[in-house]
């Protein structure tokens, strides 16, 4: 029983919409601002740099937290929980109860849910995603390529075939998924880069399935 209700409460946080609550703190409603995306990087077009990194600060501590903290609540000596965990909390944030099941695409909370069981690969992601944000600002294209590296970072970092391994493939399959709009954006050419002030209100951009960067 008390993993059912760890498993609800890790769902509940990760669906806090983040970037949602901290836009409204400048009086703007993010989904009618730029692509309309409820993600960091669409924060940091309305807003700037401050509230973007927090944004990305609290979405991988609601991936993490529940990793880390909740197998020490449910008396169990089940290493896999802690994963079960953190994927009820990457499934609430991209399919949040508070914004009628959608939300963000799992990159943030997902990587806080690897920092918690496979940090030095949650790391070396973390680099080639900033080798790629600084160059090409296309924040979908530096995603899907730390995602996709990362089941080989992981086995790089010693864990080899182990639960966690496997269970990254999953995710960048997920992942994938829920980046399906910014793909077909990306092959036509047209996938925005990231700069503060951009964008035309979501109501006029046209933008398609596209609610999170992050």
């Amino acid at each position: 029983m008390i993993v059912v209700v760890l498993l609800i409460l890790a769902y509940l946080l990760g669906s806090t919409p983040t970037s949602l609550l901290l836009a409204r703190t400048r009086g703007i409603d993010l989904r009618e601002w730029g692509s309309g995306n409820l993600g960091a990087s669409n924060l940091y077009r309305a807003t700037g740099l401050g509230l973007a990194s927090l944004c990305t600060l609290v979405d991988v501590g609601k991936g993490f937290v529940p990793a880390r903290f909740f197998p020490r609540l449910d008396g169990l000596d089940v290493s896999q929980l802690a994963l079960a965990y953190g994927v009820a909390a990457v499934l609430g944030h991209i399919f949040s109860i508070w914004v009628r099941f959608r939300g963000g695409k799992g990159v943030a909370t997902g990587g806080g849910v690897f920092l918690a069981l496979a940090p030095g690969a949650v790391g070396l992601a973390f680099v080639v995603w900033l080798a790629l944000i600084i160059p090409v600002r296309i924040a979908s294209v530096a995603s899907l390529t730390a995602v996709t590296l990362f089941p080989g970072l992981i086995w790089l970092t010693g864990h080899r075939f182990d639960f966690v391994f496997w269970s990254s493939l999953p995710l960048v399959a997920l992942v994938w998924w829920t980046h399906r709009s910014n793909v077909r954006r990306i092959l036509a050419g047209n996938e925005p880069r990231i700069a503060r002030g951009s964008g035309a209100p979501a109501s006029t951009s046209g933008t398609e399935d596209s609610l999170s960067e992050a």
